[in-house]
């Protein structure tokens, strides 16, 4: 799939379409240049799946991690736990479908140097975590450590306000 996204709205709207399809276990990989819309993206796309989650950049902590949680607040840092009141297993939920996911792993390479620091991030472990997404920003770095089915988002700016966004391995 290919959109031209003229607006923030029209970014959402994709990530609202991408987010109805995903399940947990899935990994996304999002590649594009610096301001090209990944974390804009990711923020859309962590809303549409009903949490409710202030996401940052995660270049300088690496990992951000956003929990489905009635009961915790939310905190700052590199582990964030977020809030929410949305049940995401009703039909009715005010996401308006019903998704696995109750942990989104948030991550941003662009700062590491070497597979060794990709594999010290512990990535193996949060590909098999029960219930979990995981972003990849950058992740050009990690790329044989990627799952074959891994689902590749590529963001390529073409003015100021226009973004040229292309999902492959997800039927949208």
């Amino acid at each position: 799939m290919e959109i031209l996204s003229t607006s923030t709205a029209k970014t959402e709207e994709l990530a609202k379409a991408v987010a109805k399809k995903l399940k947990a276990g899935m990994v996304l990989a999002l590649y594009g240049d610096l301001g090209s819309g990944k974390t804009t993206f990711t923020a859309f796309l962590v809303k549409a799946l009903g949490f409710d989650s202030r996401v940052q950049s995660p270049t300088f902590v690496i990992h951000r991690l956003y929990i489905r949680s009635a009961s915790a607040s939310p905190t700052r840092g590199s582990l964030s736990r977020q809030g929410g009141t949305s049940d995401s297993s009703d039909p009715r939920s005010p996401i308006g479908f019903q998704t696995d996911i109750q942990v989104i792993h948030h991550i941003d390479l662009y700062r590491l140097t070497s597979e060794e620091e990709v594999l010290d991030l512990g990535l193996q472990e949060m590909f098999l975590q029960q219930h979990s997404l995981v972003l990849i920003e950058w992740p050009e770095l990690a790329g044989k450590f990627l799952p074959p089915d891994t689902i590749k988002v590529y963001f390529t700016a073409i003015d100021e306000s226009t973004r040229r966004i292309v999902v492959e391995g997800l039927a949208v």
